[in-house]
């Protein structure tokens, strides 16, 4: 198992993008979270985060791998992502885009990680063994 926290896209997009409204919060929570372990990242997370950008290179500055470590998704993880995402659907949750969100709850269920992320109800609902660090905690 790894220690640590995750760090959920929309955390790192307050950043990357200077969101008036999360960009205190967000950078202050990823300081304590560096300073109590590594920040982790896995492939879902670099992916969205992708998205604002046109260069991998540019990607790859904003991120460093010496400041947010490259984490493989575990396999176990994508099997309770699927479980959880069934659980979500049959209490009557429509949402269809969720998937990626599981896979990060997911993920840091199996390898006991700490989520570090603004969305903690959804994660809260569907990873109850995760430590969650969100603006409400």
């Amino acid at each position: 198992m790894a220690h640590g926290t995750l760090v959920d896209t929309n955390v790192l997009l307050d950043v990357l993008t200077e969101d008036d409204t999360w960009l205190a919060w967000s950078i202050s929570a990823l300081a304590d979270a560096a300073e109590a372990g590594p920040l982790w990242i896995n492939p879902i997370i670099y992916a969205e985060a992708s998205v604002r950008f046109s260069r991998i290179e540019d990607l790859e500055e904003a991120l460093p791998p010496e400041d947010y470590r490259r984490a493989q998704l575990p396999w176990e993880a994508a099997f309770l992502a699927g479980k959880a995402f069934v659980r979500y659907r049959r209490r009557g949750g429509t949402k269809t885009s969720t998937l990626p969100d599981f896979y990060i709850g997911a993920h840091a269920a199996v390898e006991e990680l700490a989520l570090l992320t603004r969305d903690g109800a959804r994660y809260r609902a569907n990873f109850p063994t995760v430590r969650l660090i969100t603006p409400d905690t």
